[in-house]
């Protein structure tokens, strides 16, 4: 268990989250210094709102890259928030010095909207998100399923606890999102929408100690031993919990609250349970059948008391990335009370079974130690653990105030918190890590915003949670007939949003759309398969449609119809493979552009993925190639970009990240088939992340932008 193999597996790990988010507009409004907050160094917000039920109390903000906020809970000894108190009710100090306190609020929310006013808008997109997250009524919380580290039996248990925290204690204000281990940090979406949430629990299926990979970037150590295989899903939980944290610490000010579900990170294996192989499974083990295996060893508890320190040190990433965000990490083990770790067949021995469970209770009661959170651990009932994670979010005091030492020397520094009443409980965090003199430099330097139409095309990629989502869309317009516009309505069915699906999901079989003008007169009628096409429809390549039944779909399935310039409102049905009963609907409303203007402009790009050379000669020579819809593909993936140039000008492109700044200029050429202009754009050499194309077509008379949004996995 050395430290070599650890460190090559972080790089694995490391490529599966983006930390970096870009600065949202809940961090855009509280200023530059804001990105050196949290307990050390933030500007603390300008003009915040006042909370739900106590509009009377009006902060009054400090501003300095040394000023400390903390969140301090108080309850009696019978449990109850106690919401009373005033500033001169606690004492703080910071390295055992006695600090000035210049900031003091009580946060009082209850999640429901005050009397007489509407229910809370809906989330349709990231935009919505960021304006929700900033309201000061609105509590945050994450529900991290973490299948890496829960057995299948337990996830099963899990649910109905899961399922009736979200039914009975979520309130109409609440903000809550799903996170799995190998879900990137910008794919989580928020909703208020129980539903959504409560099929997602349904859809959890642990498989700890199960190393048969799903995925492109499991396939990749699929084969490694099963120690190594255990270290990297460590590194992932624990990469995603720190990009997680400093997501939520962009979105917003306050506490934000994570539930991690997880039976706790195994530091090693038992000898009955490590593999050369890790597909083989416990059977290719030496010792697999022998519970004396490793029994009652000085080496195996040498190596397990340095596998521990290992785990620890890099746990203490995670530690402060929590703190620094005022992200507080509720851990959940859906094990309950149980003396064992392992079950009767996996045949460990009684000391390395209490060892390792021993090991794994102490990493979920370390993450909500030091995070200021609770650990639900040795529990058979999670209903109370779970109620107390909303209480902890309701009832708080917002402590602030500017350190006398004001260090920079990156190092941490303990906070105490008294209360100089008695009989009390007080819980607050334990301290903070000091920036570094080239941190507060960074914190203090104004970044660029995101132009919007970046952030807008990057939002359209975003993972949704919303409840009803059985398909994904693509919307686009090139130039028609008789000096219309020509539209192509192109959907696939929706991957699954988790590492698992429900074997009885409704399958989507067949689209049907309705388009009307503004005057609502209709423009076309169709469905696909066995589509039934109006005569306003625009000729396609034969048999790409035809389907003389509901079924799954192939693959992309494509609608083509001709529309006079303006105002189009688009009536999408979703209807099931079995039963061809409508399962989901949208109605949309979409601008159809003038491309019979003489100024410069460019169609709506289609962007056609291959896996092979072969497979991109063939989509080169194929006019008629449907493109693809989804905006995800792998490093060994290869695009061709397809568009229209028009108005006599001329196209260039470039790559461009997900801020919007130039990467590298991107070639364009001639189109063999299928449009205008072309782009070959290899992946290979682009790392993972988000990215973007911008077409840009300049003539005489102007220029004209296309943004393509990438998602680009290992």
């Amino acid at each position: 268990m050395t430290r070599t193999p650890v460190a090559l597996l972080l790089a694995l790990a490391v490529s599966l989250v983006e930390v970096g988010t870009g600065p949202p507009l809940a961090a855009r409004q509280s200023g530059a210094a804001r990105g050196a907050d949290a307990q050390q160094a933030g500007t603390p917000p300008a003009d915040a709102a006042a909370p739900q039920g106590d509009a009377a109390q009006q902060p009054t903000f400090r501003a300095g890259i040394n000023f400390v906020r903390v969140d301090v809970i108080v309850h009696d000894k019978k449990g109850e928030p106690v919401t009373d108190l005033t500033a001169a009710d606690f004492e703080v100090l910071e390295d055992g010095r006695p600090q000035a306190i210049e900031q003091f609020r009580l946060i009082r929310v209850d999640g429901n909207p005050p009397p007489g006013a509407p229910l809370p808008r809906e989330l349709r997109n990231r935009i919505d998100e960021e304006i929700e997250l900033a309201r000061d009524d609105v509590r945050l919380f994450v529900l991290f399923l973490d299948d890496y580290h829960v057995r299948l039996g337990n996830s099963v248990s899990v649910k109905e606890p899961l399922v009736r925290f979200v039914q009975t204690e979520l309130r109409p204000n609440d903000l809550i999102g799903i996170m799995y281990p190998l879900t990137p940090v910008d794919g989580i979406s928020f909703t208020r929408n129980p539903a959504s949430v409560i099929g997602a629990i349904e859809r959890f299926e642990g498989r700890k100690f199960d190393y048969r990979p799903r995925n492109l970037f499991e396939e990749q150590y699929a084969r490694a031993p099963s120690e190594i295989v255990e270290q990297i899903r460590n590194q992932v939980v624990m990469t995603a919990l720190r990009g997680l944290a400093t997501r939520l610490g962009g979105l917003r000010e306050g506490r934000k609250a994570i539930i991690y579900v997880s039976e706790g990170l195994t530091a090693m294996l038992p000898p009955q349970l490590r593999t050369a192989d890790a597909s083989v499974g416990p059977l290719g083990s030496p010792g697999g059948r022998s519970p004396m295996t490793g029994e009652n060893s000085q080496r195996e508890e040498t190596a397990s008391f340095f596998a521990q320190s290992d785990l620890y040190s890099q746990m203490r990433d995670v530690f402060t990335a929590a703190n620094r965000n005022n992200a507080a990490i509720y851990t959940v083990d859906p094990r309950g009370l149980t003396p064992f770790e392992f079950s009767i067949d996996e045949a460990v021995g009684p000391n390395q079974d209490r060892r390792t469970l021993q090991m794994t209770q102490d990493t979920l009661r370390s993450l909500a130690e030091e995070t200021d959170g609770r650990a639900i651990v040795n529990r058979n009932d999670l209903g109370p653990g779970l109620a107390q994670i909303v209480r902890d979010s309701s009832f708080y005091y917002l402590i602030g105030y500017n350190s006398a030492r004001a260090p920079n020397d990156g190092k941490f520094h303990p906070i105490t918190v008294r209360l100089k009443r008695r009989n009390m409980d007080v819980r607050a965090r334990k301290g903070y890590w000091a920036l570094t003199a080239d941190e507060i430099v960074r914190a203090n330097t104004v970044a660029p915003d995101t132009p919007k139409p970046v952030q807008q095309a990057l939002a359209s990629i975003a993972t949704s949670v919303q409840a009803g989502k059985y398909v994904r869309t693509w919307l686009g317009t090139a130039r028609g007939e008789q000096g219309k516009t020509r539209v192509t309505l192109i959907w696939e069915p929706l991957p699954p949003r988790s590492p698992s699906v429900g074997r009885d999901q409704r399958q989507p079989g067949r689209v049907s759309l309705i388009a009307a003008n503004a005057k609502g007169d209709l423009v076309f009628r169709g469905r696909v398969p066995d589509a039934a096409p109006t005569p306003n429809v625009a000729p396609v390549s034969p048999g790409r449609e035809a389907a003389s039944a509901v079924s799954v779909a192939p693959g992309p399935q494509r609608l083509v119809f001709d529309a006079a310039p303006g105002e189009l409102e688009l009536r999408m049905s979703v209807e099931a493979t079995s039963g061809g009963g409508v399962i989901d609907s949208e109605i949309r409303t979409i601008t159809v552009p003038d491309l019979t203007s003489p100024d410069a402009a460019v169609s709506t790009p289609r962007v056609y993925r291959a896996r092979t050379a072969r497979d991109f000669q063939a989509i080169a020579a194929d006019a008629g190639a449907v493109p693809t819809v989804g905006r995800e593909f792998s490093r060994t993936e290869r695009l061709l970009i397809r568009f229209d140039v028009y108005g006599n000008a001329t196209p260039t492109a470039a790559l461009l990240n997900r801020n919007g700044q130039r990467m590298a200029d991107v070639p364009v050429g001639p189109a063999a088939a299928g449009g205008t202009h072309q782009i070959d754009l290899g992946l290979a050499a682009v790392a993972a992340g988000e990215y973007l194309v911008e077409i840009t077509a300049r003539g005489a008379s102007g220029e004209a932008k296309a943004l393509i949004p990438l998602r680009v996995g290992s």
